[in-house]
């Protein structure tokens, strides 16, 4: 393709540093890992401002992971703008302010996420609002971020119903290495025409059904 050894290594070496995984090493190849796309090089300010503020909000109000994602994923975008763009968002106005904070486990809310992005059932002991613990297998599907509480969003065997759970109740959580009937996706869709049909919300206190 005409393209010189010199180059391709300095592409290989920009892409790497946009954070494509990439393995291998001069004369004997690369392997491009799945999962990369290359990164909008522009944005209006509008955008810019939505997203340092999303950003700057996950970083003070996220476990420790989704905190550290949301300050590499501010620096990597930073790293990608032209000039004039990354000024506007590294000097954003827009800040976040001091509110109730969850006191949801970090290992928890890894966990979920985690089995959510898995399709992974889940097995947990929960203390309702009562002081009352129950055993449940739950299939989760979305995690639901209120300013004072984390709420688990799942379709539970034992009731047979859409359930949610604050994260901050849950006792013993364990996944499972089976997978529900339907997918973490058509759960979601299922849940929402449910709450529509229904006229009810969620609620990090009473949710769609009572705790």
């Amino acid at each position: 393709m005409a393209v010189s050894l010199r180059t391709l290594y300095r592409d290989i070496a920009s892409l790497k540093a946009q954070g494509a995984e990439i393995d291998g090493e001069p004369g004997l190849g690369y392997v491009l890992k799945p999962g990369f796309v290359l990164p909008p090089l522009m944005f209006s300010s509008a955008e810019i401002e939505a997203l340092m503020l999303g950003m700057r909000w996950v970083a003070d109000r996220g476990d420790p992971v989704l905190a550290a994602g949301a300050r590499d994923a501010a620096a990597r975008i930073a790293a990608v703008l032209p000039r004039a763009l990354r000024r506007e968002l590294e000097t954003s106005a827009l800040l976040v302010g001091t509110g109730l904070r969850s006191t949801a486990d970090a290992t928890t809310l890894a966990l979920m996420r985690e089995a959510i992005r898995d399709g992974l059932k889940l097995k947990l002991a929960y203390r309702d609002k009562q002081g009352v613990t129950s055993h449940r297998v739950v299939w989760p599907f979305a995690l639901v971020y209120f300013e004072e509480a984390r709420v688990l969003a799942a379709w539970c065997e034992w009731r047979g119903d859409f359930r949610n759970f604050r994260a901050d109740r849950i006792v013993r959580l364990e996944p499972l290495a089976e997978r529900p009937p339907r997918s973490p996706t058509v759960l979601l869709d299922e849940w929402r025409l449910s709450l529509q049909a229904s006229g009810r919300t969620i609620l990090p206190e009473s949710g769609s059904r009572p705790f």
